[in-house]
C-alpha cells in the first residue's frame, strides 16, 4: 500500500524562528540550547527555520522545553507561542 508524504504543520518554521529570535539566540546558541551541537551542525536550525528541513520529535521536544511550552503548541497550526517566552506549559 502506497503512502503519501506525510502532513506536516504550515506554521511550524516560523514557530521555531520565533523562538529563537524571542530568546535573542543565535542559531549555534540554539542548537547548544537543544542539546545537539554534536549531533549537527548550525546551519540546520536555518532550515528548520525556513521550512527546508524539519527536526526530529526530539529535537522538537527540545525546541518545546527550552521555549517553556508544550510540543501541541508547537506542531498545532491553530495555537500561537505565548507573548513572551519562555512560557509555562500547560500540561
Amino acid at each position: 500500500m502506497a503512502r503519501g508524504a506525510r502532513e506536516k504543520p504550515l506554521r511550524l518554521a516560523e514557530k521555531l524562528l520565533l523562538i529563537r529570535t524571542m530568546l535573542a539566540l543565535s542559531q549555534s546558541e540554539m542548537l547548544k540550547r537543544i542539546g545537539a551541537e554534536n549531533k549537527m551542525d548550525y546551519y540546520r536550525i536555518s532550515e528548520f527555520e525556513t521550512g527546508k528541513g524539519e527536526p526530529s520529535l526530539p529535537v522538537l521536544l527540545q525546541y518545546a522545553r527550552v521555549a517553556g511550552v508544550c510540543v501541541d503548541v508547537l506542531i498545532d497550526d491553530e495555537l500561537d507561542l505565548p507573548a513572551k517566552l519562555p512560557g509555562k506549559p500547560k500540561h
